[in-house]
């Protein structure tokens, strides 16, 4: 039986790697990788995924040199400026989590016009934007927002629940994603998610970001469809619940 596949992430690894294999400048990887995130995006709207979160830039990318990083905000604006209208047009909703005070002001400015721009009160897709993220600062921010709300008195510690924790994190209007991709052959999650991937599927391909086209996206999405996701149950309580649907 086919998974279902309501939301994606993807850690979109080795732009680098790409360019020093081609003896090229990194600059070149970023480049090319942006192109592939055009080509991806369509690709989710059209096969009826509704989220996609793509890991865009980690808090720790701030620590790269100061040229590269700025070469990576440009991009971002170039490549908002040059997907708007196809946005536009698919009805495809952008939104970005992280800590994005930290960006650049030119990249605020535009991340917040497309926002505006494509606000669809009903998108084919929501396009989620990790910047400036992390999974341990999301955690340490919602556990602060919450501890807040205990110092005021609006809550109680005891009212503090799995529920209640998840409604504080960036994204609490996002299922949590049922496939993770990562591109680059590395197996690690690299402060990616950490909450929200407790139970979600992990596909890790050698393929270098800017190499994973539609045709590697799919094959990503074969294998998962023919996982079976227990979350915690036996494969008996799974085949049971699944006959229940069946007519």
């Amino acid at each position: 039986m086919s998974q279902p596949l309501t939301h994606l992430a993807i850690i979109m690894d080795g732009n680098g790697r790409w360019a020093q294999s081609r003896k090229l400048g990194r600059t070149r990887g970023h480049r090319e990788g942006a192109k592939r995130v055009d080509e991806i995006v369509t690709e989710c709207c059209e096969l009826g995924i509704r989220y996609l979160t793509l890991y865009t830039f980690s808090t720790e990318n701030w620590n790269r040199p100061a040229y590269e990083v700025n070469v990576l905000m440009r991009l971002l604006v170039q490549q908002l400026r040059l997907m708007d209208k196809k946005l536009v047009k698919n009805r495809i909703s952008l939104v970005a989590q992280g800590t994005l005070d930290r960006l650049p002001k030119f990249v605020q400015k535009e991340l917040k016009r497309v926002i505006r721009l494509t606000d669809f009160s009903e998108p084919n897709l929501t396009l989620n934007l990790s910047l400036s993220y992390g999974g341990r600062q999301e955690i340490v921010d919602g556990a602060r927002t919450l501890a807040e709300k205990v110092l005021r008195g609006e809550l109680k510690p005891s009212d503090i629940s799995e529920g209640v924790f998840r409604a504080h994190l960036y994204r609490p209007d996002f299922p949590d994603p049922d496939l993770l991709i990562r591109t680059g052959g590395e197996s690690r999650v690299s402060n990616f998610l950490l909450w929200e991937i407790a139970y979600t599927e992990f596909h890790v391909t050698p393929i270098l970001w800017p190499d994973f086209g539609i045709e590697a996206l799919h094959a990503a999405l074969h294998v998962f469809g023919k996982k079976q996701r227990r979350f915690g149950k036996t494969q008996e309580q799974v085949i049971e619940s699944i006959s229940h649907f069946v007519v």
